[in-house]
Order: structure tokens, then C-alpha cells, then sequence
């Protein structure tokens, strides 16, 4: 949760702008609502404004980098292993008639 008494606070457009490859205002919107990995960019809404801030950014970016580390680990397949599942679903729909 972001803390307003020891963290700096940016605008969605602020941050947007301080960001590499500066994404649209509405990916910073899309991460704080739905996430990314499991994820979610921390925000607080202040006199009607959103706004995240620098500790924030630094720990969603740490998170979704974790995430995306051990997703790729379980999904990767040697050759041989791919191979034997393409062979397998062959199988399976040769003996479904497919």
C-alpha cells in the first residue's frame, strides 16, 4: 500500500511519464486494475485524483519481473519432451477419429 507519509507520490500521468517507453495514462489504469502476473500497481485516489508513487512503481516492477521468472520456468520444454507431447496428441485424436 502506498504510504503518504514516506513515499513520493506521482499523478498516473506523471508516473506514465517517468516510465521507459512512457506507456499510456490507461496501461498504468490497466495495472492497477486487473494486474499484470498476479500484480497489481499499488494506487490511492486523494481529492478525486490517482495517484502511485516511486516505491510503488519499484515494487510492482520487482513483482511482475519475479512472476514472470518462474512462469517461463515451468512453461519451458525441451524438444524431445514437445515432440513426444505432439505425438501423444496425434494419437489421442487419431483414436478419437479426429
Amino acid at each position: 500500500m502506498v504510504d503518504l507519509s514516506t513515499e513520493h507520490l506521482l499523478s498516473l500521468p506523471e508516473a506514465a511519464s517517468r516510465l521507459p517507453g512512457r506507456p499510456h495514462i490507461s496501461t498504468l489504469h490497466r495495472w492497477r486494475q486487473r494486474g499484470v502476473r498476479g500484480v497489481k500497481l499499488e494506487t490511492l485516489l486523494l481529492g478525486g485524483r490517482r495517484y502511485t508513487s516511486r516505491e510503488a512503481l519499484k515494487r510492482f516492477a520487482a513483482a511482475t519481473t519475479a512472476a514472470g521468472s518462474v512462469d517461463r520456468s515451468t512453461e519451458e520444454r525441451s524438444t524431445d519432451e514437445r515432440q513426444q507431447a505432439i505425438v501423444r496428441a496425434e494419437r489421442e485424436l487419431d483414436l478419437a477419429g479426429i
